[in-house]
């Protein structure tokens, strides 16, 4: 069956912007009109709402998995446009993820037009855009954790300036300055990861360079192509290589034609936010790997001695010292008929997951419940006199995770918390672990991260920068794939892809230090341009 030479799967498989073309152009006359007058109406509707949210380069047989949080998100977007209720309350969890500045605008247009129409929206957010379009605004804290959940301020972002409390208002105020780090020069002679002819998915066939030792951002608006690039032709090619060489067999590459210069590389390593456990005996003490530490102070008191404890009597996921009522996980599950399972803090152990003998064992007037319980701004303090707890503590505070208790379970942690814990369990690291090989000198780690911003506030991205500096400050090589202004402005090195999405992406359209990039005809480049000159030294 076939409609003006093209199958159903023929049209489904267009992007939205061509199809809106098809339908725009398309003639009909006599029965064929009568038939498709009403549906063109609303076929036509629907496709210019997908346009209006930015959605034009998805096709529509797209698979839902394939689809980031912010493309299903505006995609729920588009079909409450077409709606047209009026009254609703819309509830919007982060809607400017995952979306380039050019988009986000986009976005914020399409926002404006569900309150025309008589609708509240009430958007969680960080976006400084986003914050200063808003009618009003709540801003929660003054921290996080237990140090938040109180009103700091409310009212117009103007308002929310001149409180002296907000930590929102003073970064709205008084917005961070770039660099923060001096800049690291790029020549064509620094040694350099070379990618020949990159043609995966939407890509164009692109070669490039990616200087080693530096902060590269990849940016470009949605659907550019930059995951594309960053995680499956020069991640994963790494990964294939590194892992063939170390099997003395040669690994086919994917995606690209050639991959130059890897060699330097010692291990590749994608910080993602999938999270550091799924159950609740994971968490972030255990995870970054400080905890051994303390079973060890723990088990060289006087105390234990007498005992006869060793280090294993304070650990929770081995039989002896941990309740085993809940057998140290702190909660108990309750099946629930024709319900999701309820987990409970145990009745035993009162979430502790030690039994009542371990618990007498004291350290510094604490039991190791105690200390499992603590904040990591709580116990910064507490272990100040041992280095390798502390280096490890203080970097979890530097990131802005100061308000998780060291035995925060896992599955509670957020995708960006679990991001910057694995950023820290890499800096907290003893350097050089990835062994040279042969005949390489000054091998190093390349990370790949992609969006690590998402969730953070203006705040906590000044301390994520940091940490990445840190990283290249080490010697290693960071990739962020990224559409916040502040990281862009703090790289080394931008590639600019685009210079829309989909099929009319996949090209480098801007490539070098973020004031080359600036002065480039593209959608990055023009706001990147007014950035800098509000927020440059």
């Amino acid at each position: 069956m076939r409609f003006r030479e093209h199958s159903i799967a023929a049209l489904s498989a267009l992007p939205v912007a061509d199809l809106e073309r098809f339908f725009a152009g398309l003639k009909l006359a006599g029965r064929e009109q009568g038939i498709a007058r009403d549906l063109l109406v609303e076929i036509n509707a629907r496709l210019a709402f997908l346009r209006e949210v930015g959605l034009d380069y998805l096709a529509l047989d797209r698979a839902a998995p394939t689809l980031s949080g912010g493309e299903a998100q505006r995609i729920r977007l588009a079909a409450q446009l077409g709606s047209n209720l009026q009254g609703v309350c819309y509830i919007l969890d982060e809607p400017t993820i995952g979306l380039h500045p050019r988009d986000n605008r986009i976005l914020l247009d399409t926002l404006a037009k569900l309150e025309a129409k008589g609708n509240t929206l009430v958007v969680v957010e960080h976006d400084e855009d986003t914050i200063r379009r808003a009618d009003h605004v709540l801003d929660l804290g003054p921290g996080a954790g237990t140090q938040g959940g109180r009103v700091v301020a409310e009212g117009t972002a103007a308002e929310l300036m001149r409180h002296p409390d907000s930590v929102t208002g003073r970064c709205l105020a008084q917005p961070l300055l770039h660099p923060l780090a001096a800049r690291r020069k790029v020549s064509p002679h620094d040694t350099a990861i070379e990618i020949l002819g990159a043609g995966l998915h939407n890509l164009k066939r692109l070669d490039l360079r990616l200087p080693l030792g530096r902060l590269t951002v990849v940016t470009g608006v949605s659907g550019s192509g930059k995951s594309t690039l960053a995680r499956e032709v020069l991640h994963d090619n790494l990964q294939r290589l590194l892992a063939g060489e170390r099997r003395k067999r040669s690994a086919p590459l994917h995606g690209c034609r050639e991959l130059r210069g890897w060699e330097a590389v010692a291990r590749v390593l994608e910080v993602d936010q999938t999270p550091i456990g799924k159950t609740p005996r994971s968490c972030p003490a255990t995870y970054v790997g400080f905890w051994d530490a303390v079973r060890k102070l723990f088990a060289d008191t006087s105390e234990s001695r007498i005992r006869g404890y060793s280090a294993s009597r304070f650990s929770f996921n081995t039989a002896g010292g941990r309740c085993e009522a809940c057998e140290g996980q702190g909660v108990q599950k309750i099946e629930m008929s024709f319900l999701p399972d309820v987990k409970v803090p145990c009745d035993s152990c009162r979430g502790t997951r030690f039994n009542a003998e371990t618990l007498m064992v004291r350290w510094k007037g604490k039991s190791i419940g105690e200390v499992l319980a603590m904040s990591i701004d709580e116990a910064v303090e507490f272990f100040s006199v041992h280095p390798s707890i502390h280096h490890a503590l203080r970097l979890l505070q530097d990131v802005g995770l100061g308000y998780l208790t060291l035995g925060q379970q896992s599955p509670t942690l957020s995708g960006g918390e679990a991001q910057r814990i694995k950023l820290v369990t890499e800096l907290a690291k003893v350097r050089g672990d990835a062994a040279p090989r042969r005949g390489v000198q000054n091998a190093h780690t390349l990370y790949v991260l992609d969006e690590p911003t998402v969730g953070l506030h203006m705040a906590d991205v000044e301390k994520l920068t940091r940490v990445l500096h840190r990283l290249v400050d080490g010697g290693n090589t960071v990739v962020v794939i990224e559409h916040n202004l502040d990281v862009m402005a703090e790289a080394d090195w931008i590639i600019d892809l685009g210079p829309e999405g989909g099929d009319a992406g996949g090209r480098i359209v801007a490539q070098g230090a973020p004031e080359k990039v600036a002065r480039a005809a593209s959608h990055t480049g023009r706001i990147l341009k007014d950035f800098l000159r509000e927020r440059s030294r």
